[in-house]
């Protein structure tokens, strides 16, 4: 049974922990945190918290520290939700307006201060491409071997490519070209583009004259919008942290930084434990990693996530707080139109 007296402890433990990465014993807890109570009944409601499978024992030491379970139960119920520390948010607020900066620039920027100030990675996911579909596409010619060309799909987001040929190409097929793709994949998902661009490939053979160009540059273009767009800052700061001091636990979270189809699906992994609190930051947890991550708007539609990836001995008051700051004032910047996100 959780007692008003086991939470207490509970609380102080945690915080505890996540300061000095030493497991906790009663002691501590006694001098530390002035707790009223004997040695002998801390140690009592320490050994039922791990019972209940709120804290775990490790083997070189008598003390405890929290599971991922215990993690939990802290973010759900124990957060002080305070407000971000003051020289934080104005080291975040003058970053954003020293720069005229477009989203991509602005997420980019955010992810590296971030991963500086909670000396952890941090990343940013971008839309999710599985929900979208072509709209339209609109190809400007700067040169005869230089364009950009704008994606707009259903949901009003837009993506920019810049296509720079080896050969000259005329304005004629880039205008026929543009033509034929509209017309055959207008409402067509997103992910789909690429396969469904082989079969209108004798479309643009029998109109376009350098189609062959053409074609590559679309195809790479759908490639990359089609995949999910994950960016990372401060990978190496990982390797400063006690926990990943095991080389195996290091192997393994590189391949998943490594992989952007991870992030997107985070929350659905066998090992994964997962939580939304009360101030909207979801926080997942897979074996001794955690990733707390916070959702921005732009233009009233759901753009994306920043997030930051650590040892789920992490500081969440502190980590929550600047996650949801960054990503108000990326919902400021650009929420009444701009740029988008573009990898």
């Amino acid at each position: 049974m959780l007692t008003p007296r086991r939470i207490e402890i509970f609380k102080a433990i945690v915080d505890e922990f996540i300061k000095t990465a030493e497991p906790v014993g009663s002691k501590t807890l006694q001098q530390k945190y002035k707790l009223q109570y004997s040695s002998a009944t801390i140690r009592n409601d320490m050994q039922a918290l791990e019972e209940m499978g709120y804290l775990e024992k490790t083997h070189t030491s008598s003390g405890r520290i929290p599971s991922t379970l215990g993690y939990k139960f802290y973010c759900e119920n124990l957060l002080s939700n305070s407000a971000i520390d003051r020289k934080m948010e104005i080291a975040i607020r003058e970053a954003f307006d020293a720069s005229n900066m477009n989203i991509e620039e602005a997420i980019h920027l955010s992810c590296n201060i971030l991963s500086e100030m909670t000396n952890m990675t941090s990343g940013a996911i971008g839309p999710d491409s599985r929900t979208q579909k072509l709209e339209h596409i609109k190809l400007f010619q700067l040169d005869e071997r230089n364009a950009v060309c704008v994606f707009i799909t259903n949901t009003g987001h837009t993506e920019t490519k810049t296509f720079h040929f080896e050969e000259d190409i005329p304005y004629a097929d880039i205008e026929a070209c543009t033509d034929i793709l509209n017309g055959k994949l207008r409402g067509t998902p997103i992910t789909d583009l690429p396969a469904k661009m082989e079969f209108i490939r004798p479309d643009l053979s029998a109109v376009v004259k350098r189609h062959d160009l053409l074609f590559t540059a679309f195809i790479k273009a759908f490639v990359r919008f089609a995949s999910e767009n994950v960016y990372f800052s401060g990978r190496d700061r990982m390797l400063y942290q006690p926990e990943f001091e095991d080389i195996n636990k290091l192997k393994q979270l590189m391949t998943m930084l490594d992989d952007s189809t991870v992030w997107k699906r985070i929350d659905e992994g066998e090992n994964a434990l997962a939580v939304t609190t009360k101030r909207g930051a979801q926080l997942t947890w897979v074996n001794d990693l955690a990733v707390v991550r916070s959702k921005f708007r732009v233009r009233g539609t759901e753009s994306g996530e920043l997030m930051v990836v650590g040892p789920s001995r992490m500081n969440y008051d502190k980590v929550i707080s600047m996650l949801d700051y960054a990503a108000k004032m990326i919902e400021k910047m650009y929420s009444s139109g701009g740029d988008d996100w573009d990898e």
